[in-house]
C-alpha cells in the first residue's frame, strides 16, 4: 500500500506530485501514482489530456484510501457496511473526506475502534436464542454495535461530531 510515492494527506499533495510529475513530462508515472492512490485511470488520463484541471478532490482521494485500504484488509460482511457508511459521508461532508485521506487515519483503525467497543459491549445471549441456534457452549455473548453506534464510532474515530 503507498510503497512507491509513500501515503499521501491529501487531494493537495496528490494534485501537486500529479503536476510536477506531468510537467517533467512522466505520465507513466503519474498513472502509476494515481492507481497506488485509488484514483482510476481515467481520471489520471483525463488529468494529462487537460479534459480536468486536478486529478481528484477531497472526496475522490479519501475514497482512493479507502478503496486502496479496503482491499488490504479484505474486508467481508459487516465490515463492508461501515466501510460504505464512511464513503457516504465523504461525498456528504468534505472535512470529513478530508480526515479520511489524513494519514494519522485509517480504515484498520477506524475499525478496530468498532472492534474495540464491541469487546466492551458484549452482552448475553439468552438460552433459547443459543438452543434455537443448535449452539452447545453454556454462554454465549455478542457485543456488534447497531447500524446508529457504529456511525457515531466512526464519526468519532474521524474527528466528527456523531
Amino acid at each position: 500500500m503507498f510503497e512507491k510515492f509513500g501515503e499521501m494527506s491529501s487531494a493537495e499533495e496528490i494534485n501537486a506530485l500529479a503536476e510536477n510529475l506531468f510537467n517533467e513530462g512522466d505520465t507513466e508515472s503519474l498513472i502509476a501514482m494515481a492507481k497506488e492512490n485509488g484514483l482510476a485511470e481515467e481520471f489520471a488520463q483525463a488529468y494529462i489530456e487537460g479534459e480536468i484541471p486536478k486529478i481528484c478532490d477531497a472526496q475522490s482521494a479519501a475514497a482512493g484510501k479507502l478503496a486502496v485500504e479496503a482491499q488490504e484488509l479484505q474486508l467481508k460482511e459487516i465490515m463492508l457496511d461501515w466501510m460504505g457508511y464512511i464513503e457516504a459521508q465523504c461525498l456528504e461532508d468534505e472535512e470529513f473526506a478530508r480526515a479520511v485521506r489524513s494519514k494519522e487515519k485509517s480504515l484498520k483503525g477506524c475499525i478496530a475502534a468498532i472492534l474495540k467497543w464491541s469487546f466492551a459491549n458484549q452482552i448475553p445471549i439468552g438460552a433459547e436464542i443459543i438452543k434455537a441456534a443448535g449452539i452447545k457452549a453454556g454462554k454465549v455473548t455478542m457485543g456488534i454495535p447497531g447500524m446508529g453506534q457504529a456511525r457515531k464510532i466512526i464519526r468519532e474515530y474521524y474527528g466528527g461530531a456523531a
